[in-house]
């Protein structure tokens, strides 16, 4: 089977790799566009060690990109981490079709940060789909999925790194696999169960301190490290990564985002409901613990965040 890979970063690579050290026939690369301000994709990178022809167009939605993919005979196109919209013309060219990789159970959470929001809202569970693309945004036809548990202290970055992506790069090829095989599942998505949120942006991630502990956990757990939940203090933002959820209270009643403790394992901060022991933070320069935060800008107990 003659597979093209698109794909990009180091997700797009370890798929090249495993495809690869397995012996599958794969016989081109698809990637981002070189940008002058950055390193080559590391996908582009080991392309190139393995000989490999290299794509990178600016758009998948002109005929001559269609036509120049036709011309290399694919017989399944493995779509590995793209962000760009690629239509239909492009995704039905092989013969076998295209598979993407989606980190979420499909139809929940469709969309670009469909790894943030579990944790935001307090699911305790989330997986990944291998499905088949189609025009729309996420919605076609499901091939396989994978679940995984999103434990108490779990984060956006353990998740991803420790749980979806070794996952999803072994259910890409168990994906290619089941398309060998023939007749592989195409499942309908059920749209009464669809769900979809955009980009998780810094607009997304204020704390509100007068929320429970158990939701601004969530909430800084979801956007550790990307993009950061922040709060202020003296009129400069605070991002907030490592903490730990307090639910209860102790002494006298606080307000809101009042600092209740300061140890050496970081800040407590009161909220609507228990307390959040932050353990890093970063302001304008690097990430640096709260307490030594709290060493440099002179914060004492009954000061305020927010």
């Amino acid at each position: 089977m003659r597979i093209v890979i698109n794909g990009q970063q180091a997700f797009g690579k370890d798929v090249l790799e495993a495809l690869i050290a397995r012996g599958d026939d794969v016989i081109a690369i698809y990637c981002e566009p070189d940008r002058e301000d950055a390193r080559p994709d590391p996908i582009k990178v080991a392309a190139l060690e393995h000989n490999l022809p290299v794509y990178q167009p600016a758009s998948y939605k002109k005929q001559e990109v269609w036509a120049e993919f036709a011309t290399l005979k694919p017989d399944l196109c493995v779509m590995a981490y793209v962000t760009k919209i690629v239509p239909e013309e492009f995704l039905n060219t092989p013969t076998h079709g295209t598979i993407q990789y989606h980190p979420s159970l499909l139809p929940r959470h469709r969309g670009p940060s469909s790894i943030n929001w579990p944790i935001i809202q307090g699911a305790d569970k989330t997986g990944l789909s291998i499905f088949w693309p189609d025009n729309g945004l996420d919605t076609g036809p499901i091939l396989l999925q994978k679940e995984v548990d999103i434990g108490p202290e779990d984060t956006l970055g353990s998740i991803y790194f420790d749980k979806l992506f070794p996952l999803g790069v072994a259910a890409m090829l168990e994906g290619v696999d089941m398309v060998k095989a023939g007749n592989p599942p195409k499942i309908i998505q059920v749209e009464a169960d669809a769900t979809y949120e955009s980009w998780c942006r810094d607009d997304d991630v204020a704390i509100d301190w007068a929320q429970p502990a158990a939701t601004i956990h969530n909430l800084i757990r979801g956007a550790n490290p990307q993009p950061g939940a922040w709060t202020t203090h003296n009129g400069e933002r605070l991002k907030i990564f490592d903490c730990i959820r307090l639910d209860t209270t102790s002494g006298e009643p606080r307000e809101p985002g009042q600092i209740t403790a300061i140890s050496d394992d970081g800040m407590t901060v009161a909220t609507g409901a228990g307390q959040i022991l932050i353990g890093r933070v970063r302001a304008s320069g690097a990430k640096i613990t709260a307490a030594e935060y709290v060493v440099e800008v002179g914060l004492v107990v009954g000061m305020h965040l927010g």
